[in-house]
C-alpha cells in the first residue's frame, strides 16, 4: 500500500477524531465557562493522535463499528491529554510549551490546569460508558481496561516511578519497566480497545496484538528519548532537552544515541513480526509502527 494511501487514511481518522472530541467535550458556552474552554483549548486542534489511530487500525482487524471506535478513540485521547496537562504543571515536569502552544497552567492558571486534567479523565469514562454499539459485557471490559491502563498499575504508576528516578542510575530493565507503565500501558490499551470494539479474536490473535502493542509502546518512548536529545523545541512542539536538564534516566543516557536508534528499529521489526498472523488486514498497524519509529517530532 502506498505512503499516500496511508497518509490519506491517517488524515481521515485524525479529522474524524477531532470532530468526535469536539462533540464529546462540553461546550465552552456551558458553565463553568473557563474550565470548559480550557478543556477544549488543550484537547482540540493539536497532537499526532497516535492512540486514536491505533484504535482505528486495530478495529479494522475485527470489523468494529465506527461509532464504537470513535468513542474509544476520543476516550483514550482525553486520558492522554489529561496526563499531558498534569505532566506539564510546575509540581511535575514544569513545562510551558505543549503541541506548539502555551501549556494550560501558563495559558490559564495552575488550579484550572489541575481541574482540566481531572475533568478530562472523568469525561473519558463517561464517553466510553455511554455508547450502545457494543454488547454491555464488552463495554464493561473496555472501561475496565482503560481504567487499569490509566491508573497506578499503568500510566500514573509509571509517572510516579519516573519522578522518583530523577538523578538516579537505573538499569535498562528498570527503565523498560517504567516506560511499559508510563507510555506503553496506554498505547497497548489503544490497540486492545480497538480490537474489543469488534468481533472476538482467538487467544493466539490477542497474544499477537499484545506483542505488537508492547513493541510499539516501548519504541515510542525510545524514539521520544532520541528526539529529546536531538530535535529542537520548534520541531517537537515542546521544550527540547528537558530530560537531560532534569537529570532523568533515558534510553539515550543509558545506551547512547546510536544504540537507542538501533533498539527502536529492532522494536519496529518485532512489531511487524507480531502481526504476521493477520496478513494484509494489519497493514495500518504496520504503517503505524513505521510512523512511530521514523517520526521526526
Amino acid at each position: 500500500m502506498s505512503a499516500g494511501a496511508f497518509d490519506d487514511w491517517m488524515k481521515t481518522v485524525q479529522a474524524h477524531v477531532e470532530t468526535a472530541l469536539a462533540a464529546y467535550l462540553p461546550a465552552a458556552s456551558t458553565e463553568p465557562h473557563k474550565l470548559h474552554e480550557a478543556m477544549r483549548y488543550t484537547a482540540l486542534g493539536g497532537g499526532k493522535r497516535v492512540r486514536p489511530l491505533l484504535v482505528f487500525a486495530a478495529g479494522a482487524l475485527t470489523g468494529a463499528d465506527t461509532r464504537a471506535l470513535e468513542r474509544a478513540a476520543a476516550a483514550i485521547e482525553m486520558i492522554h491529554v489529561y496526563s499531558l496537562v498534569h505532566d506539564d504543571m510546575p509540581c511535575m515536569d514544569d513545562d510551558d510549551l505543549r503541541r506548539g502552544k502555551p501549556t494550560v497552567h501558563v495559558a490559564y492558571d495552575e488550579a484550572t490546569a489541575l481541574l482540566v486534567g481531572d475533568a478530562l479523565q472523568a469525561q473519558a469514562f463517561s464517553v466510553l460508558a455511554e455508547g450502545d454499539s457494543v454488547p454491555p459485557a464488552r463495554q464493561l471490559a473496555m472501561v475496565r481496561l482503560l481504567a487499569q491502563a490509566a491508573g497506578s498499575g499503568g500510566m500514573c504508576g509509571g509517572q510516579a516511578i519516573d519522578l522518583d528516578s530523577v538523578g538516579l542510575s537505573l538499569t535498562l530493565e528498570q527503565l523498560e519497566r517504567m516506560h511499559q507503565l508510563k507510555t506503553g500501558a496506554l498505547l497497548r490499551a489503544a490497540v486492545v480497545l480497538g480490537a474489543l470494539a469488534g468481533k472476538d479474536l482467538s487467544a493466539q490473535e490477542l497474544a499477537a496484538l499484545d506483542a505488537y502493542a508492547g513493541a510499539v509502546g516501548l519504541a515510542f518512548q525510545v524514539v521520544d528519548d532520541v528526539l529529546d536529545a536531538t530535535a529542537d523545541s520548534a520541531t517537537l512542539g515542546k521544550t527540547a532537552g528537558k530530560d537531560a536538564a532534569a537529570n532523568k534516566p533515558t534510553y539515550v543516557s543509558i545506551l547512547g544515541l546510536e544504540p537507542s536508534r538501533i533498539l527502536a528499529e529492532k522494536l519496529r521489526n518485532d512489531a511487524h513480526q507480531a502481526l504476521e498472523p493477520f496478513g494484509e488486514q494489519a497493514r495500518r498497524l504496520r504503517d503505524l509502527a513505521d510512523l512511530i519509529v521514523q517520526r521526526k517530532a
